[in-house]
């Protein structure tokens, strides 16, 4: 940090021709690796975009080839996914030694390799990038892995070629510095989450990020992911994002994910975080008595989740009664796999179980029976698909409800989608912020057809869906299959 502060000078920015000050984050980090009483074999720094990641990577460069952590003919690699953040890389810390008058004649820059050579301990750096023809080559001491947070899945070839190649020292170091990814199971922030697990002194891991219930416009989760706000990002880029994705609901993820430094889905979400958040009122059990009441059930695979997802139109409002099974057997196989706390909402009685390594149909039906006991439900709607399996259970535990075949492909599922829609965007529904619920709604995107209708679609391969689906079901057939009208008493009309 000494060295860092005493040779190197800013290359480009506000601040072009200063000498470089270490903000506290980037001193907080150099602590954590270079202090650490054990070695650090990965390090990890996440944040909001625009926080001098690029700086930070630069200044790591000439600390291993011409500073004090220099080794003897020992190589350096960044490693980026496009040759122009390559060459991002190359340039800030080309230009940074360049400037310094005491660094400049112990650097020779090649730019035609992107490649520097720190002469005083034959140090060799090179910025590759996953496009270019020397992705494999070398074997670094030091590998910095440039935004892998753009990496989609769990594996990166390019990226696993740098950090195996390093088998010949006894000391490397891989130094991941990115935006977190969009999804718990793409590569960056699956390192995160084990770094976090694994708590291994050799491991450090930084991130800087909004909490998950952050609004838009909350300027402490601003401040949060962007650790360099004020200093090399702007507020007013925060302060214009923000305004932005308030008002369109397709812009608000890329903010999150981009600027809070937040897991989000890239794709278009069906519904904001926000505006879900906004109907997390209590259901009430009065609803379902007084109300009129509809059901949707969506049965997916035997070996997946089940959702039975009861509404209740009362008083003005959708009170939302949501019911979910998985096979018991595959419980904890699933909570690992997803990465979502299945476990934990068996314990808490958010999901039931049925015995076995599938959901067993026969339970599910005697479920169903029990829950429409005593109430007037106008009917459940339902997908033909493997419904032929569950019908003979719900005929054996005597389930009188009226059952409506209800697609789930385009032309049934769009104005469902609308009506559900509506109503979510108006406030006029209750979820009781149902833990399993919540998680589909986050997971749950639309796509379209050619002619613009729509449908709901998983955001990621491991993501459930089926309590947004089921419900989007119950709320469609209560306002296709007939116009209710709540009690007298309450004098409300659907619209």
């Amino acid at each position: 940090m000494r060295f860092a502060e005493r040779h190197l000078i800013v290359p480009e920015g506000k601040l072009v021709g200063k000498p470089l000050t270490l903000a506290s984050f980037q001193e907080d980090f150099f602590y954590s690796v270079f202090d650490n009483p054990v070695h650090t074999r990965r390090a990890i720094l996440s944040t909001a975009r625009k926080n001098a990641k690029t700086g930070t990577i630069a200044i790591i460069v000439l600390v291993f080839l011409i500073g004090p952590e220099a080794v003897q003919n020992s190589r350096l690699s960044s490693g980026a996914l496009s040759r122009k953040q390559a060459g991002e890389v190359y340039n800030y810390a080309s230009k940074m030694a360049a400037m310094s008058p005491t660094l400049s004649k112990m650097v020779r820059p090649v730019p035609s390799a992107k490649r520097l050579v720190g002469l005083p301990m034959n140090v060799e750096y090179e910025a590759l990038a996953a496009e270019g023809s020397t992705a494999h080559g070398g074997s670094p001491l030091v590998a910095i892995l440039d935004e892998a947070g753009q990496v989609r899945g769990p594996y990166n070839a390019f990226f696993e070629a740098i950090t195996t190649s390093q088998g010949a020292y006894e000391k490397p170091i891989e130094i991941w510095i990115s935006t977190q990814a969009a999804t718990d199971g793409d590569l960056f922030n699956r390192l995160i989450d084990d770094a976090a697990e694994a708590n291994d002194p050799g491991t450090v891991c930084h991130v800087y990020r909004a909490p998950q219930e952050a609004a838009l416009d909350d300027e402490a989760g601003w401040v949060a992911a962007n650790p360099a706000l004020g200093l090399f990002k702007s507020r007013s880029e925060l302060v214009d994002g923000a305004a932005k994705a308030a008002r369109l609901p397709d812009a608000e993820n890329s903010f999150r994910w981009l600027h809070l430094n937040q897991r989000v889905t890239v794709f278009n979400p069906f519904i904001a975080r926000d505006t879900w958040a906004a109907n997390g009122g209590a259901t009430d059990e009065e609803a379902f008595r007084r109300g009129v009441v509809w059901g949707g059930l969506d049965l997916s695979e035997t070996t997946d989740l089940t959702a039975f997802v009861m509404v209740a139109f009362w008083q003005g409002e959708w009170h939302v009664k949501p019911t979910f099974w998985m096979a018991e057997d595959l419980v904890a196989e699933r909570s690992h796999a997803d990465r979502v706390p299945y476990d934990l909402w068996v314990k808490q009685g958010h999901l039931l179980t049925t015995p076995g390594k599938s959901i067993d149909y026969e339970f599910v039906a005697h479920e169903i029976a029990r829950l429409c006991a005593g109430l007037d439900v106008s009917g459940v709607a339902f997908d033909r698909y493997r419904m032929a399996l569950l019908k003979p259970h719900l005929d054996r535990a005597e389930v009188t409800v009226p059952l409506h075949e209800f697609g789930q492909g385009y032309v049934s599922m769009s104005p469902a989608l609308q009506s559900t829609e509506i109503e979510l965007l108006n406030g006029r529904v209750r979820h009781g912020n149902h833990p399993v619920l919540n998680m589909c709604a986050s997971n749950a995107v639309v796509i379209r057809d050619p002619s613009g209708n729509r449908k709901l679609d998983k955001s990621k391969s491991t993501g459930r869906i089926d309590g947004m689906v089921a419900l989007a079901m119950a709320i469609g057939a209560a306002t296709m299959n007939e116009a209710p009208v709540a009690p007298a008493e309450a004098a409300v009309m659907f619209l």
